[in-house]
Order: structure tokens, then sequence, then C-alpha cells
């Protein structure tokens, strides 16, 4: 049978009702940010005197901030001293550079439209540095998405809930009201952490069967098809 597009379990929490907000992770769910991330990562190792790293190494590693990146970048056993340099290096390079390569996923500029036009609130919660969210946000999503949230001190990183609650406090929307999009398995437990029903999309960073792995139970390989479940 061939795949619509959608993957719905017969029974999924909440998906046949009407959100009023939809908060959706960044990387990997809206924006394509793997070659910059990737470019600044190798850019930390090389000042650092560090092996480089693939592609595909950088995009295992993306999803729990960026200091976990850098931790995840460096070789095993690596002085703490120097991994302070890395990420330190890094966050300096990737705030100048994290527009370079990076694009909204084809269809995403249509569906953050008419979603918005349908009187949808929408947020950003990222465990990327907030100004990296900043620049991003200014740049893809301005007038579009009400709420952008990024790692900054005092707010728990995802999978912990707090980024979420705290969206959608300043949206001024409950939990039950929300649903929650993103493409990883730190996504899956963020929104079961905050109470929210997840929607899994598969043009990320991660695989169909990585996310079924991790406990993904509504899944879409379109963009226009959040419009379907939402």
């Amino acid at each position: 049978m061939q795949f619509t597009g959608i993957v719905v379990p017969l029974q999924t929490k909440n998906m046949g009702m009407k959100y009023k907000a939809i908060i959706f992770d960044l990387d990997g769910t809206l924006t394509d940010t793997l070659e910059d991330l990737f470019l600044s990562v190798n850019y930390a190792l090389r000042s650092c005197g560090l092996p480089l790293r693939e592609k595909n190494e950088v995009r295992r590693f993306v999803g729990n901030g960026v200091r976990k990146l850098i931790e995840r970048s460096v070789p095993e056993g690596t002085e703490q001293r120097v991994v302070e340099q890395c990420f330190e290096t890094f966050q300096a390079h990737y705030i100048i550079h994290c527009q370079d390569h990076t694009q909204l996923y084809p269809g995403i500029a249509t569906l953050l439209t008419a979603l918005n036009a349908k009187g949808y609130r929408m947020a950003v919660v990222s465990n990327k540095i907030q100004d990296g969210v900043n620049e991003l946000a200014h740049t893809f999503f301005n007038g579009v998405i009400h709420v952008a949230i990024g790692e900054q001190p005092g707010i728990p990183r995802k999978p912990a809930p707090d980024m979420v609650l705290t969206a959608l406090r300043r949206l001024c929307v409950e939990p039950s009201e929300a649903v929650y999009v993103g493409d990883s398995d730190v996504d899956i437990q963020t929104a079961a952490n905050a109470g929210l029903p997840c929607i899994s999309v598969l043009w990320g960073f991660r695989s169909r069967d990585y996310l079924a792995c991790h406990g993904a139970t509504t899944m879409v390989e379109r963009p226009q098809d959040l419009l379907a479940l939402v």
C-alpha cells in the first residue's frame, strides 16, 4: 500500500480536536540548519586542534542543545578546558554564520502562512542558543511566529517541559489547547513531559524507524499534512 503522508494510530489523544496553539521545534522541523551547524562544529574543532566530524555524525549529535552537541563532537576524554574553548568558539562562529546555508524546508512557509491565517497561535521552542533562535525567527518567521524561545539561563532545556510551558503562558493558551510538532526523540519526550500530544515530522534529522522506536505515534511526511491534524 502506498504511503499517504500521514501515519496516525487508532487511538491518539486529542487528535480530533481543534487546537488553539502549535508549538514547533526549530532545527529539523521548520529550518534545515544542518549545514551551518556542521560547519561551525568543524570550525571549532579545527581551531582547537581536534579531529573533524562527518556531517552525518553532527546530524546524530543535534537535539540536546549546543553544549551537548560540542560534548558529543569532541573526542572522548578531551580535557574540560578544551571542551569549554571549543564550545565558546562554536558559539561565536555560529551566531555570525547561522544563516549562511540555513533555509526553511519546502512547504513550511506556505504551512505557517495558512496556519496564521486560520488564527492559530504559534511558538518556536528550541535547544539552540537564544541569540541563534532570535536571528532565525527574525529572518524567517517575523509576524507569523508569536513566541520564540531558545536556550537561556533560568529555563531548563528540552526534554524538560519548562520551555514549552513558558511558551504557552506567553501565548495565553492552556496545554490542553496545544499540540507539539518536532522531528526527534527529544521532542517526543518534551511533548510528553509538558502534557501535549506530539506530531513527529519525517523530513528532519531522524528517520521514521528511529522515531517509531522512540515512541512516535503520529507522523507526517509533508508539511501540508499537518493541516489535516490540527
